[in-house]
């Protein structure tokens, strides 16, 4: 069994105190990195409202427009279904609302409520980075695997949804990949991650394919055969969540399970997960001991991760 290489009892998938703690940390590092542009434009925005006498002159001053609208709340979504009279008239409420009863203070006031606006923002993708991270890690992982054992590989680039030769210069290249395909033992095998798959009809964390990077289309998605593993990974650090995660982990793995027993096939499923507490490891241990779950690992243990990737990339 393919666990048992880093697995001894149930207890090793537990997630330490102190690795929580640390969990956190890195995610309040994030948030100040991810925070840094917003505060750059507040900067940028405060150094061309000075120039303003009064609230209204606001109005005449080139280039910051965009900036009064999300003063005023308004995100890039809204602003993007909205009327060029209609932006008009709420900056004109806004300032004479908000701005004028600051009176000399008004820069201030629009600095305050832009960066209101732009934190709303920041918490709406926060909700989503730990996953992020947790995709990161567990990708610096399998090219690690991939290149101990001298395999050559591609990466699809988000920003671009191009595929790129792997190199031995792998730096960052985590930060931009939402995909991964090498050739070893004389088979090609494809990860893709957060890909919504017509036959399980919902969103899945990972799937490894038997395809080529060229390969990879809304056909081959539609292909029982071509998939070779499936796994559900969750990097939220907080104890509290951690049951909700594995009760959606659960849900997710044992629908993908139904839609492939159809087809008399049984690709191999895997979880892997950063805050993982007592019940929890009792109960993957048991998926694990009755091969519902083929693999399974903590993520906050580096040992763990570099054998499930080791594993991963050899299937």
């Amino acid at each position: 069994m393919p666990y048992l290489r880093h697995l001894s009892t149930n207890a090793d998938l537990i997630t330490a105190s102190e690795e929580i703690r640390a969990g956190f940390v890195a995610l309040a590092l994030e948030r100040s990195r991810q925070a840094t542009p917003f505060v750059e434009q507040a900067r940028a925005l405060k150094i061309s409202a000075m120039s303003a006498k009064r609230p209204n002159d606001l109005l005449k001053i080139e280039g910051i427009r965009t900036s009064l609208l999300t003063a005023a709340g308004f995100s890039e979504k809204a602003t993007t279904h909205t009327e060029e009279s209609d932006k008009t008239a709420a900056i004109q409420d806004f300032i004479e609302k908000f701005l004028e009863p600051a009176g000399t203070n008004f820069v201030e006031e629009l600095i305050y409520r832009f960066l209101l606006t732009r934190g709303d923002s920041l918490g709406g993708s926060m909700r989503n980075i730990a996953g992020k991270l947790a995709e990161r890690k567990l990708t610096r992982s399998i090219i690690s695997a991939l290149m101990l054992t001298g395999a050559t590989y591609q990466w699809l680039n988000a920003a671009s949804n191009t595929w790129i030769k792997g190199t031995s210069n792998t730096v960052d290249i985590e930060l931009s990949l939402k995909g991964l395909s090498w050739r070893t033992n004389n088979k090609t095998r494809t990860l893709i991650y957060n890909r919504t798959i017509p036959i399980v009809r919902k969103n899945i964390d990972m799937c490894l394919l038997h395809c080529t990077p060229d390969e990879v289309n809304s056909e081959t998605y539609r292909i029982p055969e071509k998939f070779i593993a499936f796994g559900e990974l969750k990097g939220g650090i907080d104890p509290a969540g951690a049951d909700e995660h594995w009760k959606t982990a659960q849900t997710a793995l044992a629908r993908i399970r139904t839609a492939f027993d159809s087809y008399s096939l049984f690709p191999a499923l895997f979880f892997i997960g950063a805050v993982i507490t007592d019940s929890m490891a009792e109960e993957i241990w048991r998926q694990l001991e009755d091969e519902t779950l083929k693999n399974a690992a903590n993520l906050t243990d580096l040992d763990q991760v570099a054998s499930l990737s080791n594993w991963l990339v050899n299937l």
